[in-house]
């Protein structure tokens, strides 16, 4: 491949303790835990809205903070962020989990649908009131390293590149960019196509009439596969979400077979709300980390547990995350959260959804302040001491 050499000064824009790489509910989650402790900190968002694939993304399903049993096991900033979402628009949370937080084992999960506009806008509200730094429109482009050690991040812009210092890094992008252009092992997943978009039509309004239920006026217009890969399209590859082209691709292919699926159908009967704003990947790269989580977690203690959660997709399956997941022992001030931490299969699956993004969020939020305060690397900061913080903030370690 033909290259040229680049060679420009960029502009230092600011200092901070914490700079954290992605707007999404990982982000958002560990911007929140890190500033709530003291710290300075930077959150940088690619797009023009708080949220990532929950908002941006049009995937508004809050998936469950109980293990499917009547026990809530998920709290701290991850239920705080599910309340907010419904605060202040429709939701179909169960009167059990609104009003009591328990419920019995057969009864609807402690899971909510949402409006993805309206929690966008209350996330932004958040960030305000929390006094958090947020720059929107912005691309988190590359880590500037010395050796093994991350200075801080360059960035795109409207402002053209420049550059802020940061004291410890976390990668929130979901497709962990950061860590792997800063050196850090990481593997690629493989998706099926499936795109997802909201629509209404005449169906929908009169069911809303029927009922007075704002939530009915949102449908979710499926196309291509599920998580299982039934519906992915014959003869199509699989894509990583790791390059332009592959994003391109997806995107392209999932938009035209969205419009091809409605363009016969009766124009005044029906319409779009909303196309989603990101490629609707669930699994492109994540880190390896000290610790792999996978099936072969399911109801295993770990002692350096940071958390306890379910599995959104059965009843009765509990995991706990060891911290081990959201760090490599080489690079001493970079963290992952969300989606991207260094699990596999099944252990991946259940990671990567939005309750369990913003509990690693929180948790590297939480660990950046304590290499900051404490001037340690990620693998040396005493997990009692960090069990402790955690625990004050109101998290289940073990199950």
């Amino acid at each position: 491949m033909e290259k040229i050499i680049e060679t420009r000064e960029v502009p230092i824009k600011g200092e901070y303790d914490i700079i954290i790489a992605g707007g999404g509910i990982a982000g958002v989650a560990a911007a929140l835990a890190a500033k709530r402790l003291g710290s300075r900190v930077l959150l940088i968002e690619k797009s023009v809205m708080l949220g990532g694939l929950a908002t941006l993304g049009l995937i508004s399903w809050y998936e469950p903070l109980c293990d499917g049993t009547g026990r809530h096991i998920i709290k701290g900033i991850a239920e705080e962020l599910l309340l907010l979402s419904i605060r202040y628009g429709p939701s179909d949370l169960s009167e059990d989990w609104e009003k009591h937080k328990k419920s019995t084992p057969n009864s609807r999960r402690y899971a909510t649908h949402f409006s993805p506009a309206i929690f966008a806008l209350a996330l932004n509200d958040l960030m305000g009131k929390e006094g958090i730094d947020v720059r929107l429109d912005m691309l988190a482009s590359y880590p500037v390293m010395e050796q093994n050690i991350c200075k801080g991040l360059i960035v795109e812009s409207k402002s053209g590149r420049e550059c802020f210092k940061a004291a410890v890094v976390i990668d929130a992008t979901g497709d962990a960019d950061i860590l792997f252009r800063g050196g850090i092992p990481c593997i690629n997943g493989r998706n099926f196509l499936s795109y997802v978009a909201q629509g209404c039509g005449l169906k929908e309004a009169q069911k809303f009439i029927e009922t007075r239920d704002v939530l009915s006026l949102r449908k979710w217009i499926t196309c291509g596969s599920n998580m299982y890969g039934v519906g992915h399209p014959e003869g199509l590859h699989l894509f990583s979400g790791t390059s332009n082209e592959d994003v391109t691709e997806f995107v392209r292919i999932g938009q035209q077979m969205l419009f091809d699926r409605i363009k016969e159908e009766a124009p005044a009967e029906r319409d779009i709300i909303a196309i989603p704003g990101m490629a609707q990947y669930r699994t492109t790269r994540h880190i390896q980390g000290e610790y792999e989580l996978t099936i072969a977690d399911e109801e295993k203690h770990h002692d350096d547990s940071v958390g306890a959660i379910g599995d959104f997709r059965k009843r009765n399956v509990r995991y706990e995350i060891p911290y081990r997941c959201l760090y490599n022992k080489n690079f001493p001030n970079m963290l992952a959260a969300g989606r991207i931490v260094s699990a596999s299969g099944d252990g991946w699956e259940v990671t990567r959804v939005i309750p369990v993004a913003a509990l690693t969020g929180q948790v590297a939020g939480t660990v950046a302040y304590l290499i900051h305060t404490k001037n340690q690397a990620a693998s040396d900061i005493n997990v009692a001491d960090l069990q402790s913080l955690l625990l004050d903030q109101g998290l289940v370690l073990h199950f």
